[in-house]
């Protein structure tokens, strides 16, 4: 007896035309249960009456595709991914071809033929524990992914740097990006500046416990509030702080992404300097989101305009300190002295400082005129308007 091997659909062909046989179907019913027509039915009927089951295989079957690639343009392809492409993915390899050479194959062929040609290894995602996903937030604005990625992003052509990343939570949207020589609050405040001028201020912040975000200082032991946080509070922007990485997932994902995608890119433009980097992120930012943002759950916009908020007072470092005999105060190894010898010694200053290490300096409603003095040298203390320098202690 022949084994034949057969598919789902002729299978469920081969019980139509016995059930026709049989007289328990008619060709109508018959027809309307396959999705074909009357005389497809009367044709398959010919056939099973002809070969019996046989005649309702395939006559393909076991033939090469007539949709197949020609054996030349996958070698093409397969010669390119090796010469210029070989630590790619297949799906990023397959836009390269595709955009750049115009050999337009299904990116799983791809997959499949450089996986024979040992260009890729087809991986198995190892166990990991499972946490529970937490939904998006239904409106743009409303919550906004940050996070630092440091990483060797010129792959030696320039030293290690940082990239800030804002991801809108509701939509994968990047909504910013900027390269920076370290991850700092100095760094955020720029990037924010510019996120607010383009879309207005969001409703919430989601970050790590960086001590950029959180801090355990005893200085803000009460409020654990960091400048950012004061800034952000002067904004009326919450800032939410996860505890796992996890729980931000999103920025976290993205930032692989940005590992594969956006470092493989800046290599193919030869980009090897921090504003060079940042000249081609507009570019790269639209084509990212084209590619993955999704559409939110609700239309609205949740963005708030500045009402009146000067930006870039509310973006800068806040001090307070009071003023020595001598008129003077000192922020980091800087002592500086008032220009208005009529203030009065332990009154309470309250200080902004700018980008550019300007200053603003507010005693009461009054702002005051200062110039810096001389710089502390290191180990010097502070002792009667004098410098002094701390003695080696003893053995």
């Amino acid at each position: 007896m022949e084994l034949l091997t057969m598919s789902r659909p002729e299978i469920a062909r081969l019980d139509a035309c016995q059930r026709l046989e049989a007289g328990t179907l008619t060709q109508a019913e018959v027809a309307a249960q396959l999705g074909l027509c009357d005389r497809q039915v009367r044709r398959l009927l010919a056939r099973y009456r002809s070969g019996g089951p046989a005649g309702l295989r395939s006559v393909r079957r076991g033939q090469p595709s007539n949709r197949r690639i020609a054996e030349a343009v996958l070698r093409e392809a397969l010669d390119l991914v090796r010469e210029r492409y070989l630590d790619f993915g297949p799906t990023f390899a397959n836009e390269k071809l595709r955009e750049l050479h115009g050999i337009c194959i299904g990116t799983e062929t791809l997959r499949k033929a450089m996986i024979r040609a040992d260009l890729w290894q087809a991986r198995r995602k190892p166990y990991r524990r499972t946490h529970r996903p937490r939904e998006r937030r239904p409106c743009f604005g409303e919550l906004v992914q940050i996070d630092g990625s440091p990483h060797d992003w010129f792959e030696g052509r320039a030293a290690r740097c940082s990239l800030i990343v804002f991801i809108d939570d509701a939509t994968s949207k990047l909504v910013g990006l900027r390269f920076v020589p370290v991850e700092s609050t100095w760094a955020y405040f720029d990037l924010l500046r510019s996120y607010i001028g383009s879309y207005g201020r969001p409703l919430a912040l989601y970050s790590d416990r960086h001590s950029i975000f959180r801090s355990t200082h005893s200085e803000y032991t009460e409020t654990k509030e960091t400048q950012l946080g004061q800034a952000l509070r002067e904004l009326d922007i919450e800032l939410l702080c996860a505890t796992t990485p996890q729980a931000k997932g999103r920025v976290e994902r993205v930032n692989r992404t940005l590992q594969q995608r956006l470092l493989r890119e800046l290599r193919l433009r030869s980009i090897c300097t921090i504003d060079d980097a940042n000249g081609y992120l507009p570019e790269f930012i639209e084509d990212h989101n084209q590619r993955f943002a999704v559409a939110p759950r609700c239309q609205d916009d949740l963005h708030r305009p500045l009402d009146g908020i000067d930006l870039l007072r509310a973006l800068c470092c806040r001090y307070e300190r009071s003023v020595t005999a001598e008129r003077t105060f000192q922020i980091g190894q800087n002592i500086y002295a008032l220009d208005d010898q009529s203030i009065r010694p332990k009154t309470r200053l309250s200080i902004r400082e700018q980008q550019d290490q300007s200053f603003e300096i507010i005693a009461g409603s009054r702002i005051l005129a200062y110039h810096k003095l001389r710089t502390l040298t290191q180990g010097a203390i502070v002792c009667c308007g004098r410098d002094k320098v701390n003695p080696l202690p003893p053995r």
